[in-house]
């Protein structure tokens, strides 16, 4: 044998497995426990699926979108034509008299241009003249009243911080008690006096009645008079005293009055503050007294009625001689309208359009108008669609506003609307088929301030669809504009209670197309 040989049997594999705990278990969990992974797995999601099923639906009957094919024309082609009239816009103003009264006379005519505040007519106005007059000579007299008042409480400041008149009672009240107790003082003196002359006396008439034989009697007379008056002197003095005191005493008390009242100054205080509330009073009444004289020559102003803006007189509702109830509370409707007046500047067309036509009005919609009284072409534009329908003519009105409005076009006069197509959404101006989708308008529903329809998705779920609309017809059907698709089923009968996401039922579709 040659020495390079291979041994083939060292490359053999040894395939014998340790007979060792762990490795069994791995192998019974790597063939048991996936495929039970995998099975419960399948059953969670079977169970899932079922569940959806099993949960409560809501049954609902739905209603397709509904389609329409028209020709878009070209953008200011004639459409339609419509009768109507001029009327102002929005409606003609009341020109009304302010105060109560009779018409003297009326100063415009009906077609006049008028201005703003132009006198357009007078009441007679000798009762506001009248007024006028007497109010202001209350205003005068309330005038003299409050200068009076014036006057009397400066007199009262006076009198309060330089209270004079007191000091003049303290200081004779001083002078009265200084005198009556000089008087007291100087009364020993005089009764010393009264005795010293009390005994003169009193000699000289026992002297003349010693020598009564020697000398004339009457001096014997005069001696004793004279003693007897000298006597009565002295006992009055005497008595006096007492008197005197009680005299002090009281002016004591007269000068502590006195000087009491200077010190509070009660009357004093009171008289100023009646001078100020007569002056508050006076003031109040001569504020009063201006306000009626206001008032009277407001109500004078009002005797001429003026307009209240610039603009044509419509027609004349009162004549001279007629009576006007100006503000009164219990005045009738128009009682007090003097004349009726438009802007010629904002005049509109009231048009009987055909209930058929009516799908092909919008809003803003170009309008060309034709009258006798005018030979060009009047342009104007849709304001709105009214509520008001004649049943005898089959008709609808809609508003059509005057953009330039000739000079010679009146109001109430006859014209012709021919009413052009719109410009398209997609702004082509040429003749084109489009799909117009239409829906009942009973069915539009709101929701967090968003206006749309429920519909069923392509999993039988509830969806809440917000829309942009159109016109609506006199069939009740609604034009939408975008939001909608052709495929989609708006959902008729069980909205009460809908939900975004909810499962529905289908029942069928609704017959009645929706219409309550």
């Amino acid at each position: 044998m040659n020495d390079n040989s291979v041994d083939i049997s060292q490359l053999a594999l040894d395939r014998t497995v340790p007979d060792s705990a762990p490795s069994r278990g791995r192998k019974w969990g790597l063939r048991y426990g996936i495929p039970l992974a995998i099975l419960a797995g399948f059953l969670i999601l079977l169970g899932a699926a079922a569940g959806k099923q099993w949960m409560p639906r809501q049954e609902v009957t739905v209603l397709p979108v509904l389609v329409k094919r028209g020709e878009v024309q070209q953008t200011g082609t004639p459409l339609f034509q419509a009768p109507g009239w001029i009327e102002p816009r929005p409606i003609a103003s009341s020109v009304a008299a302010l105060a109560p009264g009779v018409i003297d006379e009326l100063l415009v005519v009906e077609g006049e241009l008028i201005e703003k505040n132009q006198p357009i007519a007078r009441l007679i106005s000798i009762d506001s003249e009248l007024a006028v007059e007497q109010a202001e000579a209350k205003k005068a007299i309330r005038e003299g009243e409050l200068a009076r008042a014036k006057a009397e409480r400066d007199a009262a400041k006076i009198r309060l911080h330089r209270p004079a008149h007191l000091q003049a009672d303290v200081a004779d009240a001083e002078s009265q008690l200084a005198k009556a107790k000089t008087e007291l003082a100087k009364l020993p003196f005089l009764i010393a006096a009264a005795e010293g002359d009390l005994q003169y006396a009193e000699k000289t008439w026992e002297g003349r009645r010693d020598a009564e034989g020697a000398i004339a009697g009457r001096l014997v007379q005069q001696a004793a008079n004279a003693y007897a008056t000298a006597q009565a002197i002295r006992d009055e003095l005497l008595q006096r005293e007492p008197y005197l005191q009680r005299e002090i005493q009281a002016l004591e008390n007269k000068l502590k009055a006195a000087r009491e009242r200077l010190t509070l100054l009660v009357e004093e205080k009171r008289q100023l503050e009646e001078a100020e509330a007569k002056v508050s009073t006076s003031a109040a009444l001569l504020r009063e007294s201006v306000l009626l004289l206001r008032q009277a020559n407001l109500a004078m102003d009002r005797s001429v009625v003026r307009a209240p803006m610039n603009g044509r007189v419509l027609r004349l509702i009162a004549s001279p001689g007629s009576r006007v109830m100006g503000m009164d509370a219990n005045a009738g409707q128009n009682s007090s309208t003097v004349i009726e007046m438009y802007d010629p500047n904002r005049l509109q067309v009231r048009a009987d359009v055909r209930l058929e036509d009516v799908p092909m009005v919008t809003r803003g919609q170009g309008v060309e108008v034709k009258t006798a009284s005018s030979a060009a072409v009047i342009l104007g534009r849709v304001l709105q669609v009214t509520s008001t329908a004649s049943v005898q003519k089959n008709t609808l009105e809609v508003k059509v506003e005057l953009l330039e409005p000739p000079e010679n076009v009146r109001p109430e006069m006859l014209v012709t609307a021919t009413f052009l197509a719109p410009e398209s959404p997609g702004g082509d101006q040429g003749s084109a088929e489009i799909e117009r989708l239409f829906v009942p308008e009973s069915l539009l529903a709101a929701r967090d301030a968003d206006n749309g329809f429920w519909v069923v998705d392509e999993k039988d779920q509830a969806a809440f669809r917000t829309v942009e609309s159109g016109q609506t017809g006199a069939d009740g059907l609604m034009e939408v504009v975008s939001g909608l698709r052709l495929t989609d089923k708006l959902i008729v009968s069980g909205r009460d209670g809908l939900k975004p996401g909810m499962p529905l039922t289908v029942l069928g579709e609704d017959r009645a197309l929706g219409f309550k």
